[in-house]
């Protein structure tokens, strides 16, 4: 007997609004804590959002190092946190070179193991896809003055939240043009000018609250998200379209799945980074 308490008894909106309300405070709260709390929260979501990626991938009927994949990511999550906080020097990422290396001798050993090759190929996409953007959000966070600055992971997200759901309510209230109907037939080019509208508005009050950065970087960083964290959507909607599947995951009750929820950061924080360390 379910308790009448369970967060499944709530309609699907409830439980997205629930979610999102607990997950934003989890997040907001370790970026303005410190940087070690910072550091705990994000690690967890990274190791929740890989392994799912693996997971995924096994559903295509791949065979990825699950464990020793995220393992992996997460060391280069820390490796990157320890060397942007001087606590060691940078040339300990030379062990992630051999330890990426290791992955085809595991496969060597893995009898049962009948497309090697694939299994190795999707073990380091997982890293590159999921890893390497939540190592680059830490690069991001330290690119002014080579301090923690909160204020630049939180920005970012509000305006991915703002976008995302801008673009999820404008579209259930308004959408009518399909914006790629091939790879998601329920985005709109109503739902993506929603939430274009209500990252504008984030952003300004942002650029006014946040001055770490000038005005002008921050509506580049909105456009970057807008642009690429679309795009994030898309692709992953190409991914779980690909193997007949509706959300990547069931970890974030109305949401979906981890990557369901960060698919935009992962695509829009290696242009993020770009643009602050060259401008």
């Amino acid at each position: 007997m379910r308790s009448r308490f369970s967060i499944s008894n709530y309609s699907n909106l409830a439980q997205r609004v629930i979610t999102a309300l607990i997950g934003a405070i989890a997040i907001i709260s370790s970026a303005l804590y410190s940087e070690w709390s910072y550091f705990v929260i994000f690690a967890i979501i990274l190791g929740f959002t890989q392994m799912e990626f693996y997971k995924l991938s096994g559903l295509d009927g791949m065979l990825p190092l699950k464990s020793f994949g995220t393992f992996v990511g997460l060391l280069i999550f820390t490796f990157t946190f320890l060397e942007e906080m001087k606590i060691i020097p940078i040339a300990y990422y030379f062990l992630v070179f051999p330890l990426v290396s290791m992955i085809f001798f595991i496969k060597l050993y893995r009898k049962s193991d009948k497309k090697p090759f694939t299994g190795i190929a999707y073990t380091i996409l997982g890293i590159f896809y999921v890893a390497i953007p939540f190592s680059l959000l830490t690069v991001a966070a330290f690119s002014v003055d080579k301090t923690f600055h909160y204020e630049i992971v939180i920005g970012s997200l509000f305006i991915l939240w703002a976008s995302d759901s801008g673009a999820f309510f404008a579209g259930t209230k308004f959408g009518k043009t399909k914006l790629f109907e091939r790879v998601s037939p329920k985005k709109s080019w109503e739902g993506s000018l929603g939430g274009a509208f209500t990252a504008i508005v984030v952003t300004y009050f942002i650029s006014k609250n946040f001055t770490i950065l000038p005005e002008w970087q921050w509506f580049c960083i909105m456009t970057i998200i807008i642009i690429a964290g679309t795009y994030g959507d898309l692709i992953e909607s190409l991914f779980k379209r690909s193997i007949a599947i509706k959300d990547s995951g069931k970890g974030l009750p109305g949401h979906g799945g981890f990557m369901d929820r960060f698919d935009g950061l992962l695509l829009s924080t290696p242009f993020i980074v770009a643009f602050l360390k060259i401008f």
